[in-house]
């Protein structure tokens, strides 16, 4: 196939997956939901049957899906812990943790007994041994809390009692967990000797995930003082060392016999919550990163599925079934018992959490990793899973917004007002809001001088924009109606209150001075850019 055949292919299923992600925000659908749908509409029993055997359809075997979803979902876990805040999560490790690991052991044991019963009991589906019904519970032990986040936020819905941070570190944690013991069950499922032991599962299990923690702290540590030590002459491979250093820790890791996940995990944690030369360009540069990580693995994941095998009847029967028990039985189970220690929780939290099991990329991967190990029914498990993923992805994932609200869960989410004319990032270690406002004729009954509009004295303007332009101001400068202003202030409060009418505040105090020594000079490089820029 050629070449450039492919690239065309591949732009247009990247289009229309970009496209399709603004139809999930107007509906509160979700967009990994759509995106997988779009890798199934060009996948061989779609569009993909109109190219030859080599065609986009048959582009993909196992092994190479396999290698992206590793890929994609190490750089996931990794900007997911470079995005958890320590201060955030620091009061409830405990719960979280407790989630993240007994949780999923839990849900494994429940659901697994469940299937091994129920393949039994069901002639049209075929049975199976218990350790591979253990190993299809395993793939699906997991959340994906990335897509109830962007649910959320697209339904201007927070949740209370700290339920965000513990769903972000379940989330980050629970894949390691799983993928330990879906790689542990297949060693066990296809073992050709007797050595495999209760035993030697449990050690191998805690070896992982011991030495996968313990690496991923040192390597971040030492990646953090390896990146403060650099004087690179490009910014721009600032971004570039970080992600360098994600795929270093995951492979390391690996030779080094730890969990490659939670290494990638933990030391995205470590860097996230350290001091480094432009951090908030390598958050954004990671934020593009992991969103072109999940529209490629959920549409390499379309493209591998076969409508035509998903939708038989031992696997709708297999599919729905199992999705119930996940939905009512294992997942609330597992909740509820792990948050027995811990009162603070009501139960509205617990039905919560149990609510938010939403399946994801995770177990789909790890049911890939099944057919590439040749596990017995590994076909069966791959077409399950990936219709339990369907089936929560459309239940769970469209209903989230009215069960926070039914639990009465939700809050307005602390979002900032993203700057419109403006680009300009500020140092982590400034603790400050940049936001922007435009000039009225009101504001300017009393003179238009800077100096003579009335401000919040612990707000700070740094730039003015006028159609085109942009000036550092003065005291003495000129404003017109329709000026945007960039504003800087030392809280997102303060700077919702710009325009004070009755005050007779001046504009520049200490705290303005002190902001003036760590930013004026970043502003009027950055005006001096853009000047620059205008000429050219």
């Amino acid at each position: 196939m050629q070449v450039e055949l492919i690239l065309l292919v591949l732009s247009m299923l990247f289009f229309a997956s970009i496209f399709t992600d603004k139809i999930g925000y107007k509906f509160g659908i979700p967009a990994l939901l759509l995106f997988l749908a779009v890798g199934m509409l060009f996948g061989p029993d779609g569009l993909g049957k109109f190219f030859d055997e080599d065609g986009v359809g048959y582009m993909l075997n196992v092994g190479s899906a396999q290698a992206i979803g590793t890929i994609a979902l190490c750089i996931i876990l990794f900007s997911g812990g470079m995005d958890t805040k320590l201060s955030d999560i620091r009061p409830i490790i405990a719960p979280g943790l407790t989630l993240a690991t007994i949780g999923v052991l839990l849900t494994m044991l429940i659901t697994g007994v469940i299937i091994y019963f129920l393949f039994g009991w069901f002639s049209a589906i075929a049975a199976v041994s218990l350790p591979v019904a253990m190993l299809m519970a395993s793939t699906m032990s997991s959340t994906d809390s990335a897509s109830v986040f962007s649910i959320l936020r697209t339904n201007g819905i927070g949740l209370k009692h700290n339920l965000r941070p513990l769903l972000e570190l379940e989330s980050g944690a629970n894949d390691p967990m799983a993928y330990v013991l879906t790689t542990t069950l297949i060693g066990v499922v296809t073992a050709t000797s007797g050595n495999v032991t209760a035993l030697t599962v449990v050690q191998d299990i805690v070896v992982q995930l011991v030495m996968g923690a313990v690496m991923g702290f040192i390597f971040g540590k030492g990646i953090v003082s390896l990146m403060r030590k650099s004087k690179l002459s490009n910014e721009s491979l600032y971004p570039i060392m970080v992600l360098t250093a994600c795929i270093f820790i995951f492979s390391a890791t690996y030779y080094l016999k730890g969990n490659t996940y939670l290494a990638v995990y933990i030391g995205g944690l470590v860097i996230g919550n350290s001091k480094f030369t432009r951090k908030r360009q390598t958050r954004s540069f990671f934020d593009g990163l992991t969103w072109l990580s999940q529209l490629v693995i959920f549409l390499v994941l379309g493209l591998m599925v076969r409508p035509h095998e998903l939708f038989q009847l031992e696997v709708i029967l297999a599919g729905l079934i199992i999705s119930v028990v996940m939905m009512l039985i294992s997942r609330p189970l597992s909740v509820f018992i792990c948050m027995l220690p811990f009162k603070e929780y009501r139960t509205n939290d617990k039905i919560m959490l149990s609510w938010v099991g939403l399946k994801g990329a995770v177990p789909i991967i790890f049911a890939i990793l099944c057919k590439a190990n040749e596990v017995p029914h590994a076909d069966l498990i791959f077409n399950v899973v990936f219709l339990c993923t369907l089936l929560s992805l459309i239940v769970q994932g469209t209903s989230l917004s009215a069960m926070a609200k039914k639990l009465y869960l939700t809050m307005p989410p602390q979002e900032q007002k993203k700057l419109e004319h403006f680009e300009i990032d500020l140092p982590e270690e400034v603790e400050s809001v940049a936001t922007e406002m435009e000039v009225t004729a009101e504001m300017l009954t009393n003179g238009a001088r800077l100096k003579d509009i009335k401000f919040d004295t612990k707000l700070l303007i740094i730039m003015v924009r006028r159609g085109e332009e942009f000036f550092v101001p003065t005291g003495d400068s000129e404003l017109e109606a329709g000026d945007q202003l960039l504003i800087i202030s030392d809280s997102a409060a303060n700077a919702t209150e710009q325009y004070i009418e009755d005050s007779d505040a001046e504009i520049y105090d200490h705290w303005g001075m002190y902001l003036i020594n760590h930013t004026m000079d970043f502003a009027k490089k950055k005006w001096q850019q853009m000047v620059a820029g205008k000429k050219k």
